[in-house]
């Protein structure tokens, strides 16, 4: 049996890739939603991206015939905009009719009530769901780009061996492991069955087991302090690992880690010609609205985490902030804002992008695909603290990130967990 699902704005706003994946099923787009999305479009950055993108699909699909009578869609169903069913006078009493949440969840109402079968309402609000469960409207997130956020892959794992075993891989340095097929990547901790206190730190490669080759490495005055930290470092600082992501609360060392080498990188090995630090524009509360200045004067409150850890790093230097600037001035380090990044092919260089919970899957890909030959891309950022209106910690390009490349020989990936920036941050992160 055919189903009906009505689109609520936010999932088009999320993904405008959702017109089309349902599959053979009827497609149903309130004409609110319509109003909604035309008042987005105007906006510069992915919302409003995505407002001009699904504005666009809409259109092509008129060719098809008229929108409101319902089109054929490529996967075999059909999409309709929605004139009729918006009136709220059949819905319990309570609902405000001026408010486009409301309209939609009207359409579903109504249509689940004038025998559509079975209508499903679509969307990421965590309101409107609660409200369609107090109609009687079923009502479900949109599922196509999430990953499962509690079972995502840690890149990390212990392992049980006998003495032998890991004397073995102590003497020859390297150990096949047999009852398991292990990702590309993947950090092991070798833990012996006899001995609890004989332990060893691996990496999985080529089908064996090998030891650390930079665990106990210096990039810019800056050690691992932790196992997480010297696979963190391990990743950087193999140049033949080309996308590098690094998961972690707060204070876990992701950010400082990755400058670091990037620095040691582009400075003293002269392996990239460039450091490129984004992030994406997301406030936290309340937006500073538009900024005077230059382009580097605007961007200077949203990168001042960066400036942050980049001032510690020069933190021997006589003027670090000097220091700073004439590495910008001659171009081997560049801070840039992501709505500049589009259409740039971007080679030999290491890409940092910080707080990469805060893309859609979209997105990613996007900043992904500017990577050109010789480059190596790091995603740092942490799923559980999101600012982002239209993303959790299941469906933002970060974690999708992880599950889609943890299979890749160029990729890598490590769950940082243990605090290293104070002991109040570590303890305040644990508890609060």
């Amino acid at each position: 049996m055919h189903k009906t699902y009505v689109l609520d704005t936010n999932v088009l706003l999320h993904n405008p890739e959702a017109l089309f994946a349902f599959e053979d099923n009827h497609v149903v787009v309130p004409l609110t939603v319509i109003e909604e999305i035309d008042s987005q479009k105007k906006r510069q950055d992915e919302i409003g991206r995505n407002a001009r993108v699904v504005s666009s699909q809409l259109d092509a699909l008129r060719s098809l015939g008229r929108l409101s009578e319902g089109v054929p869609m490529p996967s075999g169903g059909k999409l309709t905009i929605e004139l009729n069913h918006s009136s709220i006078i059949d819905c319990p009493k309570g609902l405000d009719p001026e408010k486009h949440d409301n309209r939609i969840l009207a359409v579903a109402f109504n249509l689940s009530h004038a025998g559509q079968g079975l209508v499903t309402l679509v969307t990421k609000d965590l309101n409107l769901r609660i409200k369609a469960d107090v109609v009687g409207v079923r009502t479900e997130d949109f599922y196509n780009d999430k990953v499962d956020y509690d079972h995502l892959y840690p890149g990390v794992v212990d392992k049980y061996l006998s003495a032998r075993e890991l004397d073995r891989f102590y003497q020859e340095g390297k150990l096949k492991l047999s009852g398991c097929q292990p990702l590309p990547n993947q950090f092991f901790l070798l833990k012996s069955h006899e001995n609890s206190s004989q332990s060893a730190l691996a990496r999985y490669s080529h089908g064996m087991l090998s030891p650390l080759c930079h665990a106990d490495s210096v990039s810019w005055g800056i050690k691992a302090l932790n196992k997480e930290q010297k696979f963190a470092i391990e990743l950087l600082r193999d140049d033949h690992i080309r996308v590098v992501t690094l998961v972690g609360r707060a204070g876990t060392g992701k950010t400082l880690l990755a400058l670091a080498v990037g620095l040691e990188k582009v400075l003293e090995e002269n392996a990239y010609s460039r450091l490129l630090v984004t992030r994406p524009v997301i406030p936290m509360g309340e937006d500073l609205g538009y900024l005077p200045g230059t382009k580097e004067e605007k961007l200077r409150p949203w990168m001042q985490p960066i400036y942050d850890n980049l001032e510690f790093l020069m933190r021997n230097c006589p003027e670090p902030c000097e220091v700073l600037d004439d590495l910008m001035r001659k171009g081997a380090l560049e801070l840039e804002a992501l709505t500049y990044i589009r259409g740039r092919s971007i080679p030999k260089q290491l890409i940092l992008c910080d707080e990469a919970q805060n893309l859609s899957p979209h997105m990613i890909k996007t900043l992904i695909t500017r990577v050109g030959e010789d480059t190596k891309i790091v995603f740092t950022g942490d799923p559980e603290q999101i600012d982002h209106p239209y993303l959790d910690a299941s469906s933002n390009g970060l974690t999708y990130l992880v599950e889609r490349l943890k299979g890749e020989e160029i990729a890598g990936h490590v769950t940082l967990v243990k605090g290293e920036r104070s002991k109040v941050a570590e303890l305040c992160g644990r508890l609060l």
